[in-house]
């Protein structure tokens, strides 16, 4: 991990964009005034759609309640995001999937497949490398949590990496049906996020997939609104969950 600068936010949030590889991304540590920061601090992976650029806005406000609360949060950029380089298979299946919600079509699940289940294989090893470059960081201790979307990258990651304790998982991305088998492998506590009007989410297969998960503490928080409506109290809720599970 190598880092490329540093930058002190107003809020005194440390601010660090690093490269592992090829895999650009950011770490955000809390500063000497955030509330009850333990050293070293517990870590939040903040999961997104891809575009680290344009997600900016929100991740950091996302990393900034994360130090408030006393906890390090750090993000990748997807394979095939940003300036990574473009798989030709997924901008096939991306521009299949553009062609099929234009046309007001169900979206198939053999293009959700080859969207979605390549991006799951090539991102989780990365997280779980960036996970061992952090955690050898002093600054950076454990439990860690996941929080955000692409929701089955969140499955895959709380199935496969025992260091996730907790998971806020935002529903609002196309599921491949395996994932649902996966999802019954999920033992670790979880707080799903579903937006009741998200234009571009199946709603019967958030609900399904929140039936098929196999922890024994599971929340669904959902509120009315779009995509991108979520109301400030949902993020409350969800910083309560990972006080309960990584304080």
């Amino acid at each position: 991990m190598q880092f490329v600068s540093e930058q002190r936010l107003d809020d005194g949030v440390l601010e660090r964009p690093f490269t592992l590889g090829e895999i650009p991304g950011v770490l955000w540590t809390p500063g000497t005034a955030s509330a009850s920061a333990p050293a070293p601090a517990p870590l939040i992976l903040l999961g997104h759609p891809g575009g680290l650029a344009r997600m900016y806005p929100r991740l950091v406000g996302r990393a900034r309640q994360c130090a408030a609360d006393g906890y390090a949060a750090a993000t990748i950029e997807l394979p095939g995001s940003g300036d990574r380089p473009r798989s030709p298979a997924a901008e096939q299946a991306r521009a299949d999937l553009r062609r099929a919600l234009q046309a007001g079509e169900p979206v198939g699940e053999e293009i959700v497949d080859r969207l979605i289940l390549p991006l799951v294989d090539r991102a989780v090893p990365e997280w779980q490398a960036t996970l061992d470059a952090l955690l050898s960081l002093p600054e950076i201790g454990g439990p860690v949590g996941y929080s955000g979307g692409v929701i089955s990258i969140g499955i895959r990651l709380a199935v496969v990496e025992p260091r996730i304790a907790a998971a806020v998982l935002f529903a609002g991305s196309f599921v491949p049906r395996t994932m649902f088998e996966e999802a019954r492998q999920v033992t670790v506590p979880l707080h799903v996020l579903l937006q009741w009007d998200d234009e571009g989410n199946d709603r019967q297969a958030a609900l399904d997939l929140f039936d098929a998960f196999g922890a024994k503490e599971k929340t669904l928080h959902a509120n009315m609104g779009g995509h991108t409506g979520v109301p400030q109290h949902a993020g409350e809720a969800a910083a309560r969950f990972f006080t309960r599970h990584l304080s």
